[in-house]
């Protein structure tokens, strides 16, 4: 008998509701969310979440299964989008305020960073001229070619950024020795965060100490097309400054392009280029203004 089967036994559920990836128990009791445990030690992290005065997460009612944990049920507050979205990053920068600490790092950190983000340029890059190469020779291109082909240049120019502010980023840091990090959520997006009686952050399943830049790029990466961004960015910066490397490092993680699959489907590869090129207008125009500030100081 697995994990949830015995817990049917012990809550005697009413109605089982499957929401995404958890199991909604409904019982004489109460409501009950049922979790797959993920790497992380959730007690542990909401144990060191309490102790910096951090506590906008659910209550967990039983975390002595192998398999499961089991959370409080919040019932949420229907809650505007971009209320939500402003919402959940205030939340976002009160957690890596709170947890925020300089660690100690080898020589070779920064440099392993370095190398990593530029293979990953470097392989779009070639990636994508090849893509030209083979499409320039075409007499007759596909909607999903000729669209590539017509915004070439808004991937190249974005890969140059990349490889460029990389070069910058890595002359800030190369000497040194701490880097700033915090207790990162690593998995946001608007549906794990609930407005119930408190603000909770939900999903911890991935959470892990790291600098506090991936939770933004992932929390953009995920949402860019749902939701402006610039305000959320701004109201983040003013309640959690980032270090001039640090913003640096998100704006790169940000603009690099995913790379585009050409499917058998001409209507999907269609939207596969159309996606990533909205991807890259709307984070040239996010990220334009910062730079255009320095330039005036």
């Amino acid at each position: 008998m697995n994990s949830v089967d015995v817990l049917k036994e012990i809550y005697k559920p009413l109605k089982v509701t499957i929401q995404g990836k958890v199991k909604v128990f409904d019982t004489m009791q109460g409501k009950y969310v049922i979790k797959e445990k993920g790497n992380a030690d959730i007690r542990k992290i909401f144990n060191y979440l309490t102790s910096r005065n951090f506590n906008y997460f659910p209550k967990i009612i039983d975390d002595t299964r192998s398999e499961v944990n089991v959370f409080e049920y919040v019932e949420e507050v229907e809650t505007p989008k971009d209320q939500k979205a402003q919402d959940l990053i205030n939340i976002v920068a009160l957690l890596h305020s709170k947890t925020s600490y300089y660690k100690e790092v080898s020589e070779d950190k920064y440099k392993e960073i370095y190398e990593m983000i530029k293979s990953n340029v470097d392989y779009l890059d070639q990636h994508y001229n090849d893509l030209f190469d083979n499409f320039i020779t075409l007499e007759f291109m596909s909607p999903s070619q000729y669209l590539f082909m017509r915004n070439f240049t808004t991937i190249k120019n974005a890969l140059t950024f990349c490889n460029n502010e990389l070069l910058n980023w890595y002359d800030l840091v190369k000497d040194k020795k701490k880097q700033r990090v915090a207790l990162l959520h690593n998995n946001l997006e608007l549906n794990h965060y609930i407005r119930g009686d408190n603000d909770y952050l939900i999903s911890w399943e991935n959470s892990m100490v790291d600098t506090p830049v991936w939770d933004i790029v992932k929390f953009y990466r995920k949402e860019f097309y749902n939701i402006e961004f610039s305000n959320l960015l701004s109201k983040y910066m003013n309640s959690y400054e980032l270090l001039e490397d640090e913003k640096k490092l998100l704006f790169i993680l940000m603009t690099l392009p995913d790379k585009i699959e050409f499917d058998n489907d001409e209507l999907k590869a269609v939207n596969n280029v159309r996606l990533c090129l909205d991807y890259l207008y709307k984070t040239e125009l996010l990220v334009r203004p910062y730079y255009a500030k320095q330039e005036k100081e």
